[in-house]
């Protein structure tokens, strides 16, 4: 029977951590830059433990948005970049993108991310950061 027990608050516990990381991220702010006439919006959808999900946004009225953003982009944390797992959304081209880059979960979880994105042609990555203790 103790065991039984200790396997309930464990599961409970487990369920708890995972969903609280997914609806942690619904309350992270979107983040925005304009460079070049290019506009990036990125929102994080999900922190859970299965993946990390970003929604991403490009906008342009000159110019065409072939970015690779399996190439391009890398979340960060305490240093350390990791490459995303896919993009699922709009193919490269047009004038307006928008899709979710998915990312392995980054632990033991940090206390900050950053998501960036080096465009081709832009001298800088853009950089999107979020501070992840304001949502615990």
């Amino acid at each position: 029977m103790r065991n039984r027990i200790i396997a309930f608050v464990a599961g409970w516990t487990l369920m708890a951590l995972i969903s609280g990381g997914a609806a942690a991220a619904g309350t992270l702010p979107a983040r925005s830059s304009m460079v070049s006439g290019a506009t990036i919006t990125v929102k994080p959808l999900s922190l859970g433990a299965q993946s990390w999900k970003f929604e991403v946004v490009l906008e342009t009225h000159s110019g065409d948005l072939s970015d690779d953003l399996t190439k391009n982009a890398s979340l960060v944390a305490e240093g350390v970049a990791a490459s995303p797992l896919e993009w699922r959304g709009d193919p490269p081209g047009g004038h307006h993108r928008k899709g979710v880059l998915r990312f392995k979960p980054l632990a033991p979880a940090p206390q900050s991310i950053e998501l960036r994105i080096q465009r081709p042609g832009e001298p800088a990555a853009r950089v999107f950061r979020w501070n992840l203790q304001e949502t615990r």
